[in-house]
């Protein structure tokens, strides 16, 4: 039996191919219009480092980049990791404020929120921030994207990277909320199929400042690897405590799901040093990334998140879109970046799938030692890259059932 995605792609392909020749000559094409884009975002709490107002400049660079300039105007709001004050503000944007497209929106929760909103008025919301697979699997809905990651394509690398290292029996200590549940039944599935075990499983509040009693049931288990999936100022406080609790003096390996640049910088190249992970960007990885990291570090006084490189690329490509189709109606832009690959300083062996999710490269990596570091934010080495194809689902495996 076809599945539903891939029939629709397959027809589209012969639809397109046979109108080729019917496409509107570019003379017949209007002006770009004037584009109003909302960065909703963490400003104030646990991902504002990770997001917040460095998303907000790095679309401010993406419009300049554009060639759309004043074209473009650029709001912002907090969503103070609430999903009513989430969706009211994108509701209202949407339907009286005249946003054409939100963009970032951290923490699952709040993008599940904000996704049925976009679905109902029928404006694209692209997420950058929010790890949470249902925006294009069983919540897909043909207005949400998702452009930086997926809870599958980190877990599973994140396990794959784990087990080459022998690391075959591990305690997750996980967020309480949606994406650190579903981020824990990812890895526990995965590490199954590959021969491993979760010995142990705990779940901590968002925002919490105590993961004694954590660290203490991962110590009694005796797991040779505890992984945690908590990001933000809550991974910062868990590893600050890992070390008082000596569980690496005590030969458990120590790791996160993934890991932000933000976070190496608040804790310092002497704890983490070693730990392997899994990214979406890294700065310093090229010369690209580096000339756009010089731009962005020259506002920010910081070098760029993955999520901020991220909100970069959608809000780029999202104006290319529209330059391409002289249109801001969310199908037109949807359809040209479903059908036509690109490239960025992010975004590279690119493509959006027809369930929303967008396909790129990952990366492996390891925090450098402190006689490692050459320069400033020198954290990362680069590991591997891990195709697209393999790093996310398949078309095949989605269960999305309302492809565009």
């Amino acid at each position: 039996m076809t599945h539903p995605i891939a029939g629709a792609l397959a027809r589209r392909t012969v639809l397109g191919t046979a109108l080729a020749g019917l496409a509107a000559p570019p003379v017949l094409r209007a002006q770009s219009p004037s584009v109003k884009l909302g960065i909703l975002t963490d400003m104030s709490s646990v991902y504002a480092d990770y997001a917040g107002i460095g998303s907000v400049e790095a679309a401010r660079l993406a419009a300049v980049d554009s060639g759309l300039g004043d074209r473009v105007q650029i709001v912002s709001a907090d969503h103070q990791n609430k999903p009513d004050v989430g969706s009211n503000t994108a509701r209202s944007w949407y339907d009286s404020q005249g946003v054409d497209a939100i963009f970032d929106c951290p923490t699952g929760s709040v993008a599940l929120a904000v996704n049925t909103v976009a679905g109902q008025s029928r404006k694209l919301c692209i997420f950058s921030t929010a790890i949470i697979d249902r925006l294009t699997e069983e919540d897909c809905n043909g207005y949400g994207l998702s452009w930086t990651w997926d809870i599958y394509s980190v877990a599973r690398s994140s396990v794959q990277l784990q087990m080459k290292r022998g690391l075959d029996t591990w305690f997750i200590i996980h967020q309480d909320y949606a994406s650190g549940h579903a981020l824990a039944a990812t890895a526990r599935e995965t590490l199954q199929v590959a021969g491993g075990k979760v010995v142990g499983q705990v779940a901590h509040p968002l925002g919490t400042t105590d993961f004694s009693a954590f660290l203490l049931q991962a110590q009694a288990s005796r797991a040779k690897f505890v992984m945690f999936t908590a990001g933000g100022s809550d991974l910062i406080n868990a590893l600050k405590q890992v070390r008082e609790f000596g569980l690496v003096q005590r030969g458990q390996q120590i790791g996160t799901m993934f890991t932000v640049i933000t976070d190496v910088h608040g804790i310092g190249l002497e704890a983490l040093q070693g730990l392997n992970f899994v990214t979406a960007f890294y700065w310093d990885r090229d010369e690209q990334t580096r000339a756009w990291a010089r731009r962005f570090f020259a506002v920010r006084q910081k070098q760029p998140t993955m999520f901020q490189a991220g909100v970069y690329s959608a809000v780029l490509q999202y104006l290319n879109a529209v330059k391409a189709t002289g249109s801001t109606k969310a199908e037109d832009v949807r359809a040209h970046l479903r059908d036509h690959p690109f490239e960025d300083v992010f975004a590279r062996n690119a493509r959006l799938l027809p369930n929303g999710r967008m396909v790129h490269d990952m990366l492996t990596a390891r925090i450098k030692t402190p006689a490692e570091q050459r320069h400033p934010w020198d954290y990362y080495e680069i590991l591997g890259v891990v195709p697209g194809a393999e790093a996310f689902r398949t078309l095949e495996q989605s269960q999305c059932r309302k492809p565009f």
